[in-house]
């Protein structure tokens, strides 16, 4: 759901969450990038999320001495009916104790239009994604424990966006995997074809389910 004034709170949207908690200060662990060393408040990320341009009244105003007139402003806000996809970063573990292979979240990152050419036609939209910041995930764990999500399955029984994610209810595609060549996304050494890039994607996948019964194989 991307409306915010005619809808429960336990219908509200994962960025909406985000964007609520970070506005009022609970939500620190704001970073950059994906490596999570540069941290970013909320003014810093006003760049990224708005855009505000001046029209050619506008300048004609600034250039005849006069004040700017408020209609003469235009202002682009993203909100959640921008974002396009979300991307998280996590690691793929075995336990010795349990004997199994596990998965830790660590980090996700809402993806929309780059604010500045959101309205730009002749530009493709795929090419206009960017990654607006990034969230390390643990430290977001009991905010969106408390964020409900509507349950389609049953409407009674609300789950929590923690739940959400941890039980990977959501359908997703990997881009990318660390590596030497500096992490490079699967699109940067497969280009101009998606159906070899899905079936990298499938490979790295098998590859990290094969690690668990390469365990047992004797």
């Amino acid at each position: 759901p991307i409306d915010t004034v005619d809808i429960g709170s336990d219908r509200r949207s994962l960025y909406d969450v985000l964007m609520r908690n970070i506005k009022n200060g609970k939500l620190e662990d704001v970073y950059v990038d994906s490596y999570f060393t540069e941290k970013r408040k909320y003014s810093d990320l006003t760049a990224t999320l708005q855009k505000v341009d001046t029209t050619d009244l506008g300048y004609e105003q600034l250039n005849a001495g006069e004040e700017l007139s408020p209609e003469y402003v235009n202002r682009r806000d993203l909100d959640a009916a921008d974002i396009v996809e979300y991307r998280i970063k996590g690691i793929w573990y075995f336990d010795k104790r349990m004997g199994e292979l596990k998965y830790r979240l660590l980090g996700i990152a809402p993806v929309a239009p780059d604010v500045n050419f959101i309205d730009d036609e002749s530009m493709a939209p795929e090419d206009a994604l960017v990654e607006l910041f990034w969230v390390w995930y643990p430290s977001a764990r009991q905010i969106l424990h408390d964020a409900k999500v509507f349950n389609a399955r049953n409407s009674a029984m609300p789950i929590t966006f923690d739940m959400l994610l941890n039980a990977r209810r959501f359908n997703a595609v990997i881009y990318k995997e660390d590596n030497v060549h500096g992490d490079r996304e699967i699109r940067d050494y497969i280009a101009d074809n998606a159906l070899f890039q899905l079936l990298e994607s499938k490979r790295i996948k098998e590859t990290i389910r094969d690690r668990e019964q390469d365990m047992w194989a004797y």
